[in-house]
């Protein structure tokens, strides 16, 4: 999402536009092309509705990046709100601007980083050692990897090449390990389904068929605050309301 060069986690929510005027180079230097969105203003704002949706937005940056396979790479001070205020090129910066301030740390967006780190670290099935195939498993119908519309029937060719669709539910089976661990042992863990609503508005998703899992539990809904939570369980074909641009993930029961 981040590296050491470009935007942090916070000025990629908060500003449309580079602003390295003091690097000294008439905002001539740096990436011009960010992929970022200010929320509806540029820079700091007093907005409380911006400043949540902004806070919205780390953490679904921040799950997205701890939930996928592969290695994560983190930018240091992303996790406790790091600003270079629009800054996106601060090599000539050895002040305020790149330092690191653990005072001001957000004390609530690294709880939520540290926990995402645990929860990646205790289930394997979000970073395999080998990369997922999509097929089936010893004739079992179920795959290893699953992906799924809102209507909760699974995509199909077609429905890849819809350039609006915003929204998107991953199935990822915790029994389909086909490689051991570090150490040579079996591995298994439980199987998870992702829910993706990049729109703004909310979306009532259908949980899929039971062959893919018949009781589900919320685990992680980057809407709440906090946004670790557990409770109400779901059943397959159950609709599940995901709130405008937010991550929901749930883990399979039976």
């Amino acid at each position: 999402v981040t590296s050491h060069d470009g935007f942090t986690l916070t000025d990629l929510v908060s500003y449309n536009e580079k602003h390295n005027e003091a690097n000294g180079e008439q905002n001539r230097d740096g990436e011009s092309h960010n992929r970022s969105w200010n929320c509806g203003h540029e820079g700091p704002t007093g907005d409380p509705a911006i400043i949540e949706l902004r806070e919205r937005q780390k953490r679904n940056f921040l799950a997205t990046l701890m939930l996928s396979q592969g290695v994560p790479m983190m930018r240091a001070g992303d996790e406790i709100g790091h600003t270079q205020l629009g800054n996106n090129n601060a090599y000539c910066q050895d002040n305020e601007i790149s330092w690191l301030n653990w005072e001001n740390a957000d004390q609530q967006l690294l709880e939520f980083s540290r926990r995402l780190v645990l929860f990646r670290k205790r289930h394997p099935v979000f970073r395999r050692r080998k990369w997922v195939q999509g097929g089936q498993l010893y004739g079992s119908g179920i795959r290893d990897i699953g992906w799924f519309k809102p209507d909760g029937g699974e995509m199909s060719e077609g429905d890849w090449r819809m350039g609006f669709a915003k929204s998107l539910g991953v199935y990822l089976n915790g029994n389909s390990f086909t490689s051991p661990d570090a150490m040579g042992e079996p591995m298994t863990d439980a199987s998870f389904y992702l829910v993706f609503n990049a729109h703004h508005n909310p979306l009532g998703f259908i949980l899929p068929a039971a062959e893919w899992g018949q009781r589900w539990k919320p685990m992680l809904d980057t809407y709440q605050t906090p946004s670790w939570r557990s409770g109400k369980t779901y059943r397959a074909g159950d609709a599940v309301r995901i709130e405008g641009r937010s991550l929901l993930l749930l883990r399979r029961l039976e």
